[in-house]
């Protein structure tokens, strides 16, 4: 069982940045394959970014390529999402999830086993 926390959400102007982080407690995320996915307001649960357990890998939506950059570090447990050049279109809630290795990986899928609460992210025009 992985028990996965966010934060680093708040309000900011377009154009601004932004550093989600989550933090795993329960188990060791080096054997879990971690997604950022975010539900903005009246619209569908979406992938953001996925990075693979080793870090080796990482995929972006198009909308946040060059924009957001996904990290881990498994010696502290966490996952950060460093956002920048915010857009209006970026508010949502963004939640972290987590899935164990398998040996295969769809990590646009959200199919992921362990979701967090989330953490809302609010851009302003």
């Amino acid at each position: 069982q992985v028990h996965l926390v966010e934060s680093g959400g708040g309000m900011v102007q377009a154009g601004g940045s932004l550093r989600l982080s989550c933090a795993a407690s329960g188990q060791p995320i080096r054997n879990y394959d971690m997604a950022w996915f975010r539900q903005g307001p009246g619209k569908d649960r979406e992938f953001v970014a996925a990075i693979s357990f080793s870090g080796r890998d990482a995929d972006y939506t198009d909308s946040v390529k060059g924009r957001f950059i996904i990290y881990r570090d498994n010696a502290e447990n966490t996952i950060d999402l460093q956002m920048g050049s915010l857009k209006p279109d970026d508010t949502a809630v963004y939640y972290c999830a987590a899935t164990p290795i398998d040996g295969s990986w769809f990590p646009r899928s959200d199919a992921y086993d362990y979701w967090g609460r989330g953490t809302q992210v609010t851009v302003s025009s």
